[in-house]
């Protein structure tokens, strides 16, 4: 099966560091959707691990989580495109959760449901937290220069080999030829 797990803020959509709040804040990254739809329509499956502690900070509830996703799979849609699961966690970081990134709890869910080995799956994020994760669970960091990714290459060192693009659809490109 040929999987790629996304971060979802600062890669499909627009970040902001004062967190995503609302359906109007979800706004998509110029090309991300299209190549979402590019992934699907090479045979990706499509999968979305995010943090979202602004449910735990109480910036959000999770009926507006579902809001904003409801419309990222409505535009997907008029792309030709879909993401198979979003996996989240809401948590703060002193919850101490085992799922919130740098922690692979996410990633051990997305490989357990869909009865697959990361080893090798690409992994694109947007900040160094991704990429542990990848990492960890020896998936392929991929960063890409979108959302808070430009400020991540100075912080990389010790996660091996992270292949760096500007933004999805330039990975989009590279996966699709391979």
């Amino acid at each position: 099966m040929r999987l790629v797990i996304l971060d979802r803020d600062g890669v499909i959509n627009q970040d902001s560091d004062e967190y995503i709040k609302t359906v109007d804040e979800w706004i998509p990254l110029p090309g991300s959707l299209e190549a979402i739809a590019r992934l699907n329509q090479a045979g990706y499956h499509v999968v979305v691990a995010t943090n979202q502690s602004g449910i735990g900070r109480g910036y959000y509830d999770h009926t507006t989580l579902n809001a904003m996703h409801h419309k990222m799979h409505k535009l997907l849609a008029k792309m030709g495109g879909h993401i198979d699961a979003v996996f989240y966690c809401p948590h703060v970081p002193e919850d101490l959760c085992d799922c919130r990134k740098p922690k692979t709890g996410m990633y051990k869910d997305i490989a357990r449901r869909w009865g697959v080995d990361l080893k090798g799956v690409p992994v694109i994020g947007d900040s160094r937290r991704d990429l542990e994760a990848a990492v960890s669970m020896g998936a392929k960091p991929i960063l890409v220069k979108t959302g808070k990714g430009k400020a991540s290459i100075s912080n990389l060192s010790g996660l091996g080999k992270v292949d760096i693009y500007d933004d999805l659809a330039k990975v989009v490109d590279t996966l699709v030829k391979a």
